[in-house]
């Protein structure tokens, strides 16, 4: 049986780490006298689309304290996007749309993957054998069992693992932390999160040849051999099981993450109940629901809530995404857009508020997390595979009980379903030849 932990313990360890840590890179930093330079980190790109653009201007900004190496994509468009400020050793930069390249490069110390999802697992595995560590965009993990192998993989060869869960290292993040630990609003019992935005339909259109240059069958890696679509590629593919987790799996990862971090929990849950729709139909692309609620009992009895809906322009309690953490003595509204709001006792008095007007989403102070743990070896980061599979677990859980009975129920320990032989074989799925899976041992 998994050891239980209060969520006041849960944060209280997690603020003290995050101190700690914060500190230690701070040090890093700092010019000492007589002390050595901070050495440089040497990063393979893998994936040059979306959330990578943001990352490698960040790096850039570094210096001397990063050297990026490889530029990889199976669109060598992306490549040339990505070179045009890569930083002004550019020229020296290698480009290649083969991740292979990358990982057989002795001289590379990490890479950063924001590949779609189902490339996430079979490259990072194969990157910590090679000794890479991995900065992973969420979610780490396509399907459920692949969280694993990646925990066990980490350990095998003593791998720095961080999610791109960057909330966990925001200031804003850091501040509500405390109060929770402190027990503002008594013993946190119930999470919810939301997605809430406003989703375009995306009419589906005919299939078409790739975009030229495109290298499609490897952009397809280990899913199923299709024509290629236009909105089965660039940003769209996450509307589609084969590739991404749906509204679910890509911003609401996110907020469920910082739902597990509030509720405190680290196990993982015992019963899962998931409702779902369209409501954006007819004639929308994609297989996902756009709009979901999902329930997760935890062996102790706290609650996590999951929504998202596909209408609301106004967000829910101001924020298009967010979280409200219910205790025995007041509730915390809170935001990964930079902002939380206490209320206490049974009149709802205000107490503290915050919200940064910088919105600091902890983008940098997530990477520096990252590049201090690569260069101490400290392989506990704030969003590691343990961590960042809990989270995960939570999209994967919720999206078979939905394609399945609708309530499921968990046996933590086994990780398995119990009596659904439907909902344990969608816990893994099959790769396509030669795409698979290495074996991790």
């Amino acid at each position: 049986m998994q050891q239980q932990t209060t969520r006041r313990e849960f944060l209280q360890r997690s603020t003290e780490t995050a101190a700690i840590t914060g500190a230690a890179t701070a040090l890093a930093g700092m010019p000492v006298f007589a002390a050595e330079k901070p050495q440089t980190v040497r990063l393979g790109i893998i994936g040059c689309g979306g959330i990578m653009r943001h990352h490698v201007k960040g790096l850039v900004k570094r210096g001397n304290e990063v050297s990026i190496g490889w530029l990889c994509d199976v669109d060598p468009q992306q490549i040339e996007r990505m070179h045009s400020f890569s930083g002004s050793d550019a020229a020296t930069v290698r480009q290649t749309s083969r991740y292979e390249d990358v990982l057989a490069d002795k001289n590379i110390d990490a890479v950063i993957i924001a590949t779609p999802h189902h490339w996430h697992a079979p490259i990072a595995l194969e990157a910590m054998a090679e000794g890479k560590d991995v900065y992973i965009e969420k979610p780490i993990s396509h399907v459920y069992n692949e969280g694993p192998l990646i925990i066990a993989a980490a350990k095998k060869h003593n791998r720095v693992v961080q999610q791109g869960s960057q909330m966990r290292s925001s200031k804003v993040t850091e501040r509500a932390g405390k109060l929770l630990a402190e027990g503002i609003i008594g013993d946190v019992k119930v999470a919810r999160a939301w997605t809430a935005e406003t989703r375009n339909v995306v009419k589906p259109v005919p299939d078409s040849a790739p975009p030229a240059g495109v290298d499609y069958d490897r952009w397809l890696g280990p899913a199923p051999k299709r024509p290629f679509n236009k909105y089965r590629f660039h940003r769209t593919w996450r509307m589609y099981r084969d590739y991404g987790n749906g509204e679910i799996g890509d911003d609401g990862i996110h907020d469920l993450d910082m739902a597990t971090w509030g509720l405190g929990v680290e196990t993982l849950p015992k019963q899962i109940t998931a409702r779902g729709g369209r409501m954006m139909l007819p004639g929308h692309a994609g297989e996902y629901p756009d709009n979901m609620v999902v329930s997760y009992e935890y062996p102790d009895g706290r609650l996590l809530v999951y929504e998202n809906y596909p209408f609301t322009a106004y967000g829910m309690h101001g924020f298009d995404n967010g979280n409200v953490f219910y205790g025995t003595e007041g509730y915390m509204i809170f935001s990964r857009r930079g902002a939380f709001s206490v209320f206490l006792g049974p009149k709802s008095q205000k107490g503290p508020t915050e919200g940064d007007t910088r919105r600091d989403r902890g983008y940098e102070a997530h990477m520096s997390d990252f590049l201090n743990a690569v260069r101490t070896r400290d392989t506990h980061t704030r969003a590691p595979a343990e961590t960042a599979h809990r989270s995960c677990a939570l999209v994967h859980l919720g999206e078979i009980a939905f394609r399945t009975r609708g309530q499921l129920d968990f046996d933590v320990e086994k990780e398995r379903f119990i009596d659904c032989d439907e909902a344990n074989e969608m816990l893994s799925k099959s790769y396509r030849e030669p795409y698979g899976l290495p074996v991790v041992g």
